[in-house]
């Protein structure tokens, strides 16, 4: 794993560029080089990670996501070098209206290496949880996370807000929950997802979210619904999850070099059409504590402990 000294912008690109290619995904210089080049003064400090999915929808892009310093707005820096457009959609307010009303720890940045820079994260201080009372008065928030508060009540989540994802492209915002343990459990699995009209889990999903540390939702400024909910593990050993990936999400999971000994994230969901998916997340730059890997972690592995 690099050090610091050994990052920039050549090195993340060629890694990059060699890890998509285990997907026989061919990552553009033309859409990655811009990405690196406006935010290469954080990347030696940066933690930096691969991921893959294996849904229809990610197929043949291959995303890299890496942190920043709070002091960096990175909606204005990728505005100022054209990296994204200027929006009078109110996801284009949304980060302004965060950074004013709450306190920021971090950020990260998501770009494909195809389709481009694409979504900012938004990580609060550790054990600083947002509430949803807080961030449903935001005119920029999408009205599905006020007309869903009742669901997130219900299943202890209302108060504990750990990170927001903003996504430029697909114009919709994730939103990280640490959430209580019984979240995990099969019972409360299916009815989370009957509650808001998800299909059910298969086994193996509702094996995989017994060891869940965490999960997230997906909502947009369209409808009014959960479009899903993803849960997270992570896990030195991803294959024991990857039973059904294909042939080439298991062959980049045996063969990227980066990160061969680090902790790896895995995240499953359902769609509102039934299809059932993975992700997997590659360190190529690793930081035992960071934000990248979601507040609540050191939370659950003590309550577990």
């Amino acid at each position: 794993m690099p050090d610091a000294a050994d990052v920039d912008v050549a090195s993340v690109y060629s890694a990059i560029e060699k890890s998509a290619g285990l997907l026989d995904v061919t990552a553009s210089r033309d859409v990655v080089w811009p990405v690196l080049t406006a935010f290469e003064d954080a990347l030696p400090q940066a933690v930096i990670a691969f991921r893959v999915a294996t849904n229809a929808r990610h197929e043949g892009d291959f995303d890299t996501r890496f942190t920043l310093p709070k002091d960096i707005d990175p909606y204005s820096v990728a505005l100022a070098n054209g990296l994204i457009e200027k929006t009078d959609h109110p996801v284009g307010d949304l980060l302004a209206d965060l950074q004013r009303l709450c306190p920021i720890d971090s950020y990260g940045v998501d770009l494909g290496v195809v389709s481009g820079f694409k979504k900012i994260w938004v990580y609060f201080p550790a054990g600083e949880h947002e509430t949803l009372d807080r961030l449903t008065g935001l005119a920029s928030m999408p009205r599905s996370l006020a007309g869903n508060t009742a669901f997130f009540t219900r299943y202890g989540l209302a108060e504990k807000v750990d990170v927001i994802g903003i996504d430029y492209r697909s114009r919709t915002m994730n939103v990280y929950f640490a959430a209580p343990a019984q979240c995990f459990e099969r019972d409360t699995v299916l009815a989370m997802h009957q509650d808001i009209g998800l299909p059910s889990p298969s086994e193996q999903m509702f094996a995989f979210c017994e060891r869940s540390f965490g999960l997230y939702t997906t909502l947009n400024w369209d409808t009014m619904e959960i479009e899903r909910i993803s849960y997270g593990v992570k896990t030195d050993d991803p294959m024991a999850f990857f039973a059904r990936l294909g042939t080439k999400v298991e062959h980049f999971v045996k063969n990227v070099t980066y990160g061969v000994d680090d902790v790896k994230m895995v995240y499953a969901a359902v769609t509102s059409g039934g299809e059932e998916y993975y992700k997997l997340q590659s360190y190529y730059r690793w930081h035992s504590v960071s934000r990248l890997n979601a507040a609540y972690i050191a939370a659950r592995d003590k309550e577990t402990a």
